[in-house]
């Protein structure tokens, strides 16, 4: 068998990868080519993304791998985080940067929408999770503030769509990264354009969805002579969810819950068709698009984020700091002495965390974490915590149970997350790949190939070429004694 050269980009909401596949003999490898930091810029009250150096990062990555000897690459995918997007004028021009979802462009959007709109009627009809930085609500809320954005915006794309078109010109809305948006109707994979006409968004500037696995045409010849690469655009799972969820490396008829462990976690399973019930509305599931039409159905939780916003505060007064150092103050640290809800409004922009998580321990009467080891085993236990919340909400709406957690993503690399999750949800944890998202790429790019014939047997092969770590249990009477505590905490 000729071996198969492709190239992923994954754009995370705090960095990015170029990597690149190598498929041979039914085994695939993984090798970083390109890594960069992706940093959102404050402008004027403003977080937007720095789309431009982002792009610019793209080529320099497709640079390096011509460098490197890879001019044989045959397709390049692009995945990104979720629900944030750019607007185009009549020229196809960007009329500003993307808003970051971390801005504070949504506050109190979800009550607002809620007098006009009501959000129960908005999840009954997309079955999204109800979170204030989802693209409807960014949409109603620029339409509020800044009504003259809206009226010369002619398309909206999505990041990983917007990148696709810088690459190829082709302009498209794919089907993984629309659904996050909280506009496709549920079941439908298509814009709910009732909803949007109530919500005051015009549906003809959204481009119409088309499914994962769409060759978008070649890089444009400008592009390919500036980089040294001339090879297909691949419309791959644009959410880095769903390329992650693709790369579940679970064996055939094997029931078990999902997480894709990063910056974000997303808890939950796969499933054939959306569930939208009152249960799911209660416990803010979500109904997420993946490959071939399959349902994600899942919660968000702020993941590592928190972790890394307290390790980045303190390099930020005393340089750089490493993870076994971290990891043993964390360990030193009394067990479950403060909880947090990882949720909590406060703990989703940047800056001040350490301060932050002191706030919410005085507000709930628990004693204020001091050190930096107990600020990080609050984050960590809390975190564990609210996996255990997410599963039992999980088996609740389904009506059945999950024996086992099959973690995916970098998280997978923090060994004692993975011990205090296995032993808070009181399960077996099996993690890996860490890098999942690329490793979903890949496959999606694959199949679109026809080197491969289905995501069956892109989980086949994904099991046959990357590592599992399996976690047990532990304390399971401490991890019910802080769960209990830990529920009043949980809004």
């Amino acid at each position: 068998m000729a071996k198969r050269k492709i190239l992923t980009f994954d754009y995370g909401a705090t960095s990015g990868r170029a990597i690149l596949g190598e498929y041979e003999n039914g085994k695939l490898t993984c090798t970083e080519i390109h890594r960069f930091e992706n940093n959102p810029v404050e402008v004027t009250g403003h977080l937007y993304w720095d789309i431009l150096r982002l792009f610019h990062e793209l080529k320099q990555g497709l640079i390096k791998a011509a460098i490197a000897g890879h001019r044989d690459i045959e397709a390049v995918g692009i995945d990104t985080w979720g629900v944030d997007f750019a607007l185009l004028d009549e020229n196809g021009m960007m009329l500003q940067n993307p808003f970051s979802y971390r801005d504070v462009l949504t506050d109190g959007e979800l009550e607002r929408i809620d007098r006009e709109l009501p959000l129960k009627e908005v999840y009954d009809r997309t079955g999204i999770q109800l979170i204030k930085f989802n693209t409807l609500f960014q949409l109603t809320a620029i339409r509020n503030r800044y009504p003259e954005l809206l009226a010369r915006t002619k398309k909206l794309l999505f990041i990983p769509d917007l990148l696709n078109y810088f690459l190829t010109g082709e302009i498209s809305s794919e089907f993984s990264i629309a659904s996050t948006s909280s506009m496709l109707g549920a079941g439908t994979h298509d814009w709910d354009r009732e909803l949007l006409e109530k919500a005051g968004i015009d549906p003809a500037i959204l481009p119409p969805v088309t499914p994962p696995g769409r060759r978008l045409g070649k890089i444009l010849p400008k592009l390919a002579e500036e980089t040294g690469i001339s090879c297909d655009v691949i419309s791959i799972c644009g959410h880095d969810t769903g390329s992650a969820y693709l790369a579940v490396p679970k064996k055939p008829g094997e029931e078990c819950a999902y997480l894709s462990c990063g910056t974000w976690s997303l808890f939950g399973t796969e499933l054939d068709h959306p569930v939208v019930t009152d249960e799911g509305f209660a416990f803010n599931y979500s109904n997420e698009g993946g490959w071939d039409y399959s349902t994600r159905f899942l919660k968000n939780i702020m993941g590592l984020w928190i972790y890394g916003e307290i390790k980045r505060e303190y390099e930020r007064k005393e340089g750089k700091l490493d993870y076994a150092t971290l990891d043993k103050e964390l360990l030193a640290a009394p067990a479950f002495r403060s909880l947090i809800d990882p949720d909590a409004e406060e703990f989703m922009s940047p800056g001040r965390m350490a301060e932050k998580i002191r706030d919410f321990c005085r507000r709930t009467g628990q004693p204020v974490p001091e050190t930096r080891g107990e600020l990080l085993r609050t984050a960590q236990e809390s975190l564990a915590l609210k996996y255990r919340y997410a599963v039992e909400g999980l088996e609740k709406i389904l009506g059945r149970e999950f024996e086992t957690l099959r973690v995916v993503g970098g998280g997978c690399n923090d060994r004692i997350l993975m011990r205090f999750t296995a032993s808070a949800l009181g399960r077996e944890v099996i993690a890996g790949p860490v890098e999942a998202t690329a490793i979903g790429n890949m496959a999606a790019q694959l199949i679109t190939l026809g080197e491969l014939r289905n995501a069956e047997e892109a989980r086949e092969v994904i099991r046959a070429s990357f590592e599992e770590k399996h976690f047990l249990p532990e304390e399971r009477e401490a991890w019910d004694e802080a769960y209990a505590r830990f529920l009043p905490l949980v809004k």
